[in-house]
């Protein structure tokens, strides 16, 4: 089974994903002087959270890196089949939602705190994450990014 980070159209997402977050918080998320298949390993593989949806209207999630399935527990099939608005308890779905919102009129947020809640009901607090709209050059727009290297878990 091929490695679902390396298939082309996730290498091509990564790149939205990367550019995206490049023009709105003017920094890189991660070392890009090589390939994108390269590019798309390095986030995968990266120590920071890094997770995304498109741009339905519930919004499913379409990319986690390796560190992201960690703190959900699951895999990338189960993972990219979810809403997004499932990754917080209900009682925290209206305040993320409001975040969201905020992030796509600013383009980016960058001091999100937030209770998320993992597949197996382990509830964590994530700090000072970033979150970003995602496009393509045209200014397509394609979802939002969110990324974070804080959390700690919840009794």
């Amino acid at each position: 089974m091929q490695t679902q980070w390396a298939k082309p159209e996730i290498v091509q997402w990564c790149q939205y994903l990367l550019d995206s977050y490049a023009y709105w918080v003017k920094q890189e998320l991660i070392q890009r002087h090589d390939t994108p298949l390269d590019q798309a390993e390095r986030l995968f593989s990266s120590p920071l959270a890094v997770a995304s949806h498109g741009a339905e209207d519930d919004p499913i999630l379409n990319y986690g890196n390796q560190t992201a399935l960690n703190l959900w527990v699951m895999d990338w099939k189960q993972f990219t089949q979810t809403p997004s608005r499932l990754t917080a308890e209900s009682v925290n779905r209206e305040e993320r939602s409001r975040m969201l919102e905020q992030a796509k009129i600013q383009g980016y947020i960058s001091d999100y705190r937030g209770i998320r809640i993992s597949s197996t009901g382990k509830r964590f607090l994530v700090d000072q994450a970033i979150i970003w709209n995602i496009h393509k050059p045209d200014g397509t727009a394609l979802g939002q990014g969110a990324t974070f290297s804080t959390w700690s878990y919840l009794r």
